[in-house]
């Protein structure tokens, strides 16, 4: 199936992690034949992921910019433009979690960063290349959120009202930009082999493998595979969206 990815430049943030989901959703683009612009706090961690988006023939731009401040973001969004003279897709990727705790024991200062890097990162990128693509009249936007944004997180309050914040503001801005041929979607990771389970406590992933239907864990390539999908000619269709990837019925 053609993809319709050929020549596209696309932002991903938070890439610059080696064992997560940025960097295999930058890998796949490139493999599609888009020039990446790969984001991360961690320049040195970018600069890795860019280095293996050029080893595919790609064009690839590492840079540092902390989503959760505009000014930083717009001088992300304006520096890709002038570098590739375009940015069709933005797959909103950048973020973290407060250390699992009761909600009456969270500061507020864990909860602020939770809202800030998940939603509020997520707000800023968006309102950054928005103008951009609204003007073209194509885009692709694409916020990973998680299945704790659907049920609720045990412990985990800030995330889980961030990442249902996502998935909201997703379906709002879908309904705005449409017209302008800019789609916006989600994707709702399931428990995955990335960061997380490799700091997991002893037995918390043997148990929630028993509840996977599959019988794994999620993949960063499975999430990257629906990514790609969603940014796609082939999704041209799907407006506003969330796509659960968990291996299981339910998020």
């Amino acid at each position: 199936m053609e993809l319709g990815l050929q020549g596209k430049v696309a932002l991903v943030t938070g890439a610059g992690s080696q064992i997560g989901f940025g960097k295999a959703i930058a890998l796949s683009l490139a493999r599609e034949g888009c020039d990446i612009a790969v984001n991360d706090v961690d320049l040195g961690g970018a600069r890795k992921t860019a280095s293996e988006v050029e080893s595919l023939g790609r064009k690839a731009l590492a840079i540092k910019a902390d989503v959760t401040n505009s000014r930083e973001v717009a001088d992300m969004v304006n520096t890709i433009l002038n570098t590739f003279g375009s940015l069709d897709i933005l797959v909103n990727n950048a973020g973290a979690c407060a250390p699992p705790k009761p909600f009456l024991k969270m500061t507020e200062e864990e909860w602020n960063r939770d809202i800030n890097i998940n939603l509020n990162g997520t707000m800023n990128c968006t309102r950054a290349v928005l103008p951009h693509m609204i003007e073209k009249k194509y885009g692709r936007i694409v916020n990973i959120t998680s299945g704790a944004g659907i049920n609720g997180g045990f412990y985990t309050a800030g995330y889980a009202a961030a990442k249902a914040g996502v998935i909201a503001f997703t379906m709002g801005i879908a309904k705005e930009v449409a017209p302008s041929k800019v789609n916006v979607n989600c994707v709702s990771p399931g428990i995955a082999n990335t960061g997380f389970a490799r700091n997991a406590p002893p037995g918390l992933l043997e148990n929630a493998v028993k509840s996977i239907l599959t019988g794994r864990l999620t993949e960063a390539q499975d999430i990257a595979n629906a990514v790609v999908f969603l940014a796609s000619d082939a999704a041209s269709q799907i407006v506003g969206q969330t796509l659960v990837v968990t291996g299981s019925v339910n998020p």
